[in-house]
């Protein structure tokens, strides 16, 4: 059985089984989950280990965390996955990059209803003249693939993405219909911040967000912090029983259009070709707002919580929050829904980020947060003042609604309800 360690406030317990379970029963390698409620930790688990591509079996000699992490050799002693213990979070990186620029919003430094042209006088080239800082936060830019895809050196330069863009022609109208900014949605709003103020993304995220917060949540990965980080690696998902009702399988027109070279999907998710080595340390190292984000799973719920309401912040002074009511308003504020012209299914986002609903469940209808594809799930519940984080590094087929995360959060929603009773 799969040793689980951390903490379970009492009436949470339910949390802590479905994690177990996701150990025995649905795949999961090594993994995190915290979830903070008004402010404080009520749930911080990890277990497995922290290399997905490691060999199971006896655990690295003592000291030997950084060097395996590094090797990444299947036979490779197998670290446990701590407390410390980061993973690329994919796409949960958006949700993070978003709050940039709300910040930016609130503090007077940005307009999200300001055309990009404003900051970026280069973008506004090939009919994007009237497309809206706010279209690009909420993946109606019309700009979700590139005609020439970058090579992942290219990707992580800072310098080619938002370069290719402002020569991109948009896809669609601008501000007319939503599809999914896989990988142009970081350049974008990366290039935006750059000129706005003069710091890059990432940086701006770790003065102003992180180093006040203490999160353990990076958008450029501090060499000093590179030992902490576990590897990546496919892993099946089992197949669930056949008591567990509808089976999670892409509809067809999904499956088609993933497969289809010439469909915006395809196009949109293969922007970067190849597809990058995210275990490569020089991925982590580069700021890429869209899918190259590193967190615990503590950083991630402890980052979401502080959206919705004071943080315990012990030796620190006063508890702190992020986000005034206003900009919690409009970050929830529904901007972008039906078919996506990306994912292919019904989608819901607010301004930069994924709002509750059937392609992307979280804990209520007054959830927002994001997934990252193949595991991880981040998001935010003002209604129950809940922030929460799930990491993993076996990646499965997922793309907005993984078993795992799921799971965790039936878990959850169990525990709110049982003590409203």
């Amino acid at each position: 059985m799969t040793d689980v360690q951390g903490t379970v406030t009492a009436g949470f317990e339910p949390v802590l089984n479905a994690f177990r379970t996701n150990f025995t029963e649905r795949g999961d390698v090594g993994a995190a989950v915290t979830v903070y409620r008004d402010g404080r930790p009520v749930v911080d688990l990890w277990a497995g280990r922290a290399d997905a591509d490691a060999a199971p079996g006896a655990d690295a000699a003592p000291g030997a965390d950084a060097a395996a992490g590094a090797a990444g050799a299947d036979d490779a002693p197998a670290r446990p996955w701590r407390c410390e213990t980061a993973q690329v979070i994919r796409s949960a990186t958006k949700g993070p990059a978003a709050a940039v620029l709300h910040l930016l919003q609130q503090r007077g430094r940005i307009d999200l209803d300001a055309p990009v042209g404003t900051y970026w006088p280069e973008f506004k080239a090939h009919g994007k003249e009237r497309v809206l800082v706010r279209h690009l936060l909420a993946h109606r830019a019309g700009l979700p693939v590139l005609d020439t895809p970058l090579a992942p050196e290219q990707a992580r330069d800072g310098v080619s993405g938002p370069a290719a863009l402002a020569a991109q022609p948009p896809l669609w109208e601008p501000g007319t219909a939503h599809g999914y900014h896989a990988h142009t949605y970081g350049w974008l709003l990366g290039e935006v911040v750059a000129r706005a103020t003069g710091r890059t993304l990432g940086r701006w995220f770790a003065e102003e967000i992180a180093d006040p917060l203490g999160l353990d949540l990076w958008i450029g990965l501090p060499d000093a912090e590179a030992p902490r980080v576990g590897r990546l690696a496919p892993v099946p998902a089992p197949e669930p029983p056949a008591s567990a009702g509808l089976k999670v399988r892409p509809k067809p027109d999904v499956a088609r259009a993933h497969q289809d070279p010439d469909s915006p999907t395809r196009r949109a998710f293969g922007v970067v070709d190849p597809l990058p080595d995210e275990n490569d340390p020089a991925h982590r190292a580069a700021e890429q707002p869209s899918s190259g984000g590193v967190a615990t799973a503590h950083g991630l719920a402890r980052f979401y919580a502080a959206l919705v309401g004071p943080v315990e912040d012990a030796g620190r002074g006063p508890g702190r929050r992020l986000y005034v009511p206003a900009t919690l308003a409009l970050a929830r504020t529904e901007e972008s829904v039906g078919p996506d012209r990306v994912l292919v299914v019904r989608t819901r986002f607010g301004s930069g980020y994924m709002l509750h609903g059937p392609s992307s469940p979280m804990l209520s209808p007054a959830s927002f947060g994001h997934p990252g594809r193949g595991g991880s799930l981040a998001f935010a519940d003002p209604e129950t003042g809940i922030g929460f984080g799930y990491v993993t590094n076996g990646m499965q087929r997922s793309v907005t609604s993984d078993p795992r995360a799921q799971a965790l959060v039936r878990a959850l929603r169990t525990c709110l309800r049982d003590a409203r009773h």
